[in-house]
């Protein structure tokens, strides 16, 4: 796979967002190399490839041709997302791909078949995954202490200053794929998921436009979500607002105890009257993300978020938006599907 043990990466678009992936890279000099960056803004492409001396290419299509690469990273705007998975896998490409996957169940089930039909591995880049706090919970939780788990929650809402002439194609549900919910609120969706340990099955929802109403999404939304294992979830994100200070980033509660985060530190306290509150040192979990990536690639384990959690984490988003508009409970299209082995 590799000249000197290292994944030699192209990232694909060179927004926003590729600025943190980009210092990913660069945190993770010994297990990768970040060699091409394409995109069709060429000055972008410059000032990102420069920090790595990377190669630059106005499209991904001559990249994946042309540049030495094992693998790529896909910072694309989220209507473009499809094409440019399936495009890589096709060539033999591993791929790390911002959230969210795709837009639709069509555009997932092309993404699924393609990166089977490669062999390929996929990874979601679910950064919040590689927070301390969340890895500590998810090692409670596995390791029985909470017990079994009733119920869980998230949030992660925030006063965005989006006006109309910086929102650019976040403004459009055509290339969003709908509003605040499959975009920020991607992270508490798959914070919720990890932590719950299950399949979603059913959602309910409410959709609000409080103070963005330039765009054509909702700005804020409050989430239901029922698991095959019996776990409760719900989930509140917003651009609209920034939530209240006693407000929990967080918190789980099983039999036989609680636990809750505030993004920084972990409280927990047990039925047994065991508590304590861990505090964890800043992580660069854009850098913990991609080291995680290319770890999985050179020793062939399955990352933490594939495909399958991935259209797991849609299928929520989208019965999501079917409650909204139905008024009613929708079920989760599409999860339990297996992962790439």
């Amino acid at each position: 796979m590799t000249h000197d043990g290292r994944i030699r990466v192209g990232l694909i678009g060179a927004g926003g967002i590729a600025g943190a992936h980009v210092k990913g890279y660069l945190a993770n000099p010994d297990t990768t190399l970040l060699v091409a960056v394409a995109d069709p803004a060429e000055a972008n492409a410059k000032r990102r490839a420069e920090l790595a001396g990377a190669a630059t290419y106005t499209g991904y299509t001559a990249m994946l041709a042309e540049a030495d690469i094992d693998a790529v990273d896909i910072c694309l705007p989220h209507h473009l997302h499809k094409d440019a998975i399936v495009a890589a896998a096709r060539a033999g490409k591993h791929i790390l791909c911002e959230k969210p996957l795709c837009l639709s169940e069509e555009e997932a089930t092309e993404v699924r078949a393609a990166v089977s039909a490669a062999g390929v591995t996929l990874m979601c880049a679910h950064n919040q995954l590689f927070s301390p706090p969340v890895a500590k919970a998810l090692e409670l939780i596995r390791t029985g202490v909470l017990g079994r788990v009733y119920e869980v929650r998230t949030t992660d809402s925030f006063f965005n200053d989006f006006d109309p002439t910086t929102m650019g194609w976040r403004a459009s549900a055509a290339t969003s794929g709908g509003g605040e919910l499959i975009d920020t609120g991607y992270h508490p969706t798959y914070l919720l998921l990890q932590l719950a340990g299950g399949v979603p099955v059913e959602v309910t929802a409410m959709l609000s436009t409080h103070r963005l109403t330039f765009m054509e999404g909702e700005d804020s939304a409050q989430i239901l979500v029922r698991f095959d294992n019996g776990v409760l979830g719900s989930l509140v994100t917003s651009w609209a607002y920034a939530p209240s200070t006693n407000t929990e980033r967080f918190s789980v509660v099983g039999e036989l105890g609680s636990l809750h985060s505030d993004g920084k530190n972990l409280s927990y306290a047990l039925r047994s009257g065991e508590q304590a509150t861990l505090a964890f040192p800043a992580v660069d979990e854009f850098a913990a993300e991609i080291g995680h990536f290319a770890r999985s690639l050179l020793d062939g384990t399955r990352p933490l978020h594939t495909e399958k959690e991935g259209i797991e984490v849609l299928g929520i988003i989208l019965a999501a938006y079917r409650s909204a508009r139905t008024r009613s409970n929708a079920e989760v299209r599409g999860a339990g599907a297996p992962a790439l082995a």
